[in-house]
């Protein structure tokens, strides 16, 4: 099986990772000049609850990097477990991932049903050291996209682990810290570990899952 690093980057090229940083300072920027601009905002329950605004200035910015191209993916808004609402699943060639707020970066986002479910993906789709039982594919591997929580001083691709309810089998550096996207002439730099084989393996299990039984 393919290690979740390099699945992660087949699904999201490391070209595209500096767009995610963009698409949540824009959004964490446009919630300071509303909480600026309307009055009943400035109390203090309201500020309390700035990280709900946060989440749906950051969903609407993501879907609009979506439709404009910046980020190659398709996107729905699928419901929780329990009807209070809904989010934004991130729809890739051969995965999903979802965003989440977090206070600390190497700590899962709190459970919650869709999550839990996207982790029993996970464990069939990726080696992990702590499962090492074939298992039979699912539903789409699933990673989530997680970010600071009132401050934007880091962001973070992670697959959660499938033994963990708090940690992660592998977690991006910090996003937040990329350099701005360069051209160069010159071919990309060979990674030696990346086994082409395991990934295109995995990609077909999920296409035949898909053709067994249609939209997963």
């Amino acid at each position: 099986m393919p290690s979740p690093e390099n699945f992660v980057q087949d699904q999201i090229p490391r070209t595209s990772w500096h767009t995610v940083p963009t698409v949540l300072k824009t959004a964490y920027m446009a919630v300071d000049q509303l909480i600026k601009d309307t009055h009943f905002l400035h109390i203090e329950s309201a500020q309390d609850n700035k990280g709900r605004l946060i989440s749906y200035a950051t969903d609407y910015f993501m879907a609009q990097a979506i439709e404009n191209g910046a980020i190659d993916c398709d996107f729905r808004w699928k419901n929780y477990a329990k009807p209070t609402g809904r989010f934004l699943e991130m729809r890739f060639t051969h995965s999903t991932a979802s965003i989440s707020q977090v206070s600390n970066p190497r700590k899962q986002p709190r459970n919650v049903v869709f999550r839990e479910n996207a982790k029993f993906s996970n464990q069939a789709a990726f080696a992990f050291p702590e499962i090492q039982e074939e298992q039979e594919i699912t539903g789409l591997p699933h990673f989530l996209i997680v970010h600071g929580h009132q401050l934007l001083n880091f962001a973070h691709f992670g697959i959660p682990s499938a033994s963990s309810k708090t940690e992660y089998s592998w977690l991006s550096p910090n996003l937040m810290k990329l350099p701005h996207a360069t051209i160069s002439d010159g071919p990309a730099p060979e990674d030696t570990d990346f086994n082409f084989d395991q990934l295109n393996l995995l990609k077909e299990d999920i296409d035949k899952l898909r053709n067994d039984y249609g939209e997963i």
